[in-house]
């Protein structure tokens, strides 16, 4: 089943952001890889896909796991949660219509 890990960033993330960055990558990027990323990106802080200064307000990611537990776990694993990136994450199953 797909599950969506809904992300809120804390104020001024960007540099905390770039600093784990390449670990978070690595783990959706190991998902990827084996099939089960259905989407996964940030949510820019402007309207533009470059926020540059700006960054980022959170992240949304859906993808496939065996349990909610499982799909939480993953999410609690995250490196930008103990780079004190996120100020909140929400796990919840995902019903693909379209």
């Amino acid at each position: 089943m797909f599950y969506a890990v809904i992300s809120q960033d804390v104020e001024d993330s960007l540099e905390k952001r770039m600093g784990v960055r390449a670990d978070h990558i690595a783990r959706l990027k190991a998902l990827q890889d084996e099939g089960r990323i259905l989407i996964a990106g940030p949510h820019p802080a402007i309207d533009s896909e470059d926020p540059g200064p700006a960054g980022f307000t959170g992240s949304l990611i859906v993808a496939e796991f065996n349990s909610l537990e499982d799909a939480q776990t993953w999410a609690d694993a995250d490196p930008y949660i103990a780079a004190g990136v996120y100020e909140k994450v929400i796990v919840k199953p995902f019903k693909k219509v379209f």
